[in-house]
């Protein structure tokens, strides 16, 4: 009787009835991009039959799949290559409990997703890349297991592309050519490759090497046979899902946002404690859409005079009761941010320590280091301290995966990445697009429309020859860039953000005012639609 009005007054709650107002006003702003902006599928396998032209997708990921969706639906035929063998990038090789850090609202990679919840974890990312890449029929064109290691301009094509592109454009081949010529390459290899761990000494090699492969006799450090070698467990931050945490105690290395997850995903498997050792401070900012947005919303993406204002707020509003966690030596536009609301109340009530220090080496039971203080650089730490622990995570990230298969001179010095046009377009040749594959450090940026933004520009560059920039107008955006934001921190193109973004992709525009005519095509989708994909008269976009 009493679970029953217990569940009774459970319904009488005005808050259980805001949360459900809300949850179906979600899903209803959802319903309308759809309706808006979802390019129609084509009817099937076999379509398009008179390609407008054909792409190379280099990696099966979000970015890769969003990137062949767009270009299918708008009449072009692609071929996926993906060096594993499934789909879903970095996002299939994360812990389950792993999910996005923005609101879900700010992370539509495609605009037919269809997200269930504000922030969704692993498996609900990966479905919905999964029924993507399906409903535009991209099963028969990807090449699982088939790591790129050629892309070559076709001998004699594009010998007037840097100098006059109206007349000529590069054709290409890949791994040699068995999947015949392609008129453009997109490369979505991403920011992550393979987990990073760092060299520390006392770091025990007798499971694996960083490869994933037994550690040779040459392999292992000097002064890792003895007795200071630690002896718990090391696992990477992306390992966590099959580590036994209940009970033990973790120390964490890296304060960015796999580190504050590493911490969450621990806690919630029973660890009885954390201690976050950081190298250098991250900004966290709340899991709020309305603050994150207007965040974006800062046109120079950098720090300005300005800036404080806002790092006052987030030390008021996300920081309140934990002032010594505040970044001393970090501008809020100089990083990617982390995005939580939880990590810092664990911090305060003691499941987590944090503790700002250079790491010296791991010993029997713990990592010895040397503490500094908030305002200290890395490598001034003065205070000798052992950190005691049962469990080392590596939250050190991914390495950075490599473009070297592109066998011309596409990214010269200066111009290579993240020194790209427009970010993410080779200035060497505008039919190479590298989206996402130069990502540095933003924020409100990731996953976000600027993958399909991106795609239909290069669509429009393949179908009209007058819209096609030059080298020398590539380079000297550039430039420009290099110029307006100099001396920001990490390089001006090391860091921006989505109003900044926006700003580039409107100029993009007005520059050139023969493109407007593509306008929007480009940032909404419309207008290019295949008649061929046109069933029974059904309306076009």
């Amino acid at each position: 009787m009493y679970i029953k009005q217990h569940h009774y007054l459970h319904y009488l709650s005005p808050f259980y009835w805001l949360e459900q107002a809300f949850n179906l006003y979600y899903i209803l702003i959802q319903y309308a991009i759809i309706l808006m902006f979802k390019p129609r599928p084509p009817p099937g396998p076999e379509y398009p039959k008179n390609p407008k032209g054909r792409i190379a997708i280099i990696g099966a990921g979000l970015t890769g799949i969003s990137s062949a969706t767009h270009a299918i639906a708008h009449g072009f035929e692609v071929v996926i290559y993906e060096q594993d063998d499934k789909i879903g990038g970095i996002w299939a090789h994360v812990n389950k409990t792993s999910g996005l850090q923005l609101n879900s609202m700010l992370y539509r990679f495609f605009p037919g997703v269809l997200w269930t919840r504000p922030f969704p974890h692993r498996d609900e990312i990966l479905s919905e890349i999964a029924r993507v890449w399906k409903e535009y029929h991209l099963e028969p064109r990807t090449r699982f297991n088939t790591p790129v290691t050629s892309v070559e301009r076709v001998k004699g094509s594009g010998a007037d592309v840097k100098t006059d592109p109206e007349r000529s454009r590069s054709r290409w081949i890949v791994n040699g050519g068995a999947d015949g010529e392609f008129d453009a390459v997109v490369c979505t290899v991403g920011t992550c490759g393979k987990p990073l761990r760092i060299e520390i000494p006392g770091t025990p090699y007798l499971n694996q090497n960083t490869n994933g492969a037994d550690a040779s006799d040459d392999e292992k450090k000097e002064g890792d046979e003895d007795e200071d070698v630690f002896e718990g467990a090391v696992v990477h931050s992306s390992e966590l899902d099959d580590a036994d945490l209940d009970g033990k105690r973790l120390i964490v290395i890296g304060s960015g946002a796999s580190g504050v997850e590493a911490v969450e995903t621990a806690l919630a498997k029973g660890a009885t404690g954390c201690v976050m050792l950081a190298r250098d401070d991250k900004w966290i900012i709340p899991r709020n859409i309305v603050i994150d947005t207007l965040i974006s919303a800062q046109p120079f993406g950098r720090e300005m005079p300005l800036s404080f204002l806002w790092e006052r707020f987030i030390a008021c509003w996300n920081y309140r009761g934990a002032p010594e966690l505040v970044p001393a030596r970090l501008g809020l536009f100089e990083s990617t941010p982390v995005v939580n609301d939880e990590f810092i109340g664990h911090v305060k009530a003691g499941r987590c320590e944090y503790v700002r220090c250079d790491i010296e080496r791991l010993t029997r039971s713990g990592v010895r280091v040397k503490v500094r203080g908030r305002e200290d650089k890395p490598g001034e730490g003065k205070e000798a301290r052992e950190i005691q622990g049962d469990v080392v995570v590596f939250a050190t990230g991914f390495k950075k995966p490599e473009v070297n298969f592109f066998k011309d001179d596409l990214f010269p010095e200066s111009y290579d990445r993240p020194n790209l046009y427009l970010k993410n377009f080779s200035t060497e040749d505008w039919s190479v697009l590298m989206t996402n594959s130069a990502y540095m450090n933003a924020i409100g940026t990731v996953g976000h429309f600027h993958i399909g933004i991106y795609m239909r520009i290069l669509l429009t560059f393949l179908m009209d020859p007058g819209a096609r920039p030059t080298g020398k107008d590539m380079k000297l955006w550039v430039d420009v860039i290099r110029y307006i934001k100099r001396g920001a921190r990490g390089g001006a193109l090391g860091f921006f953000t989505y109003m900044e973004l926006t700003i580039w992709l409107l100029m993009f525009h007005l520059f050139r005012l023969d493109r407007l005519k593509w306008l929007f095509f480009i940032m909404q989708g419309w207008r290019v639609y295949p008649e061929e994909y046109d069933r029974g008269g059904a309306r076009k976009l």
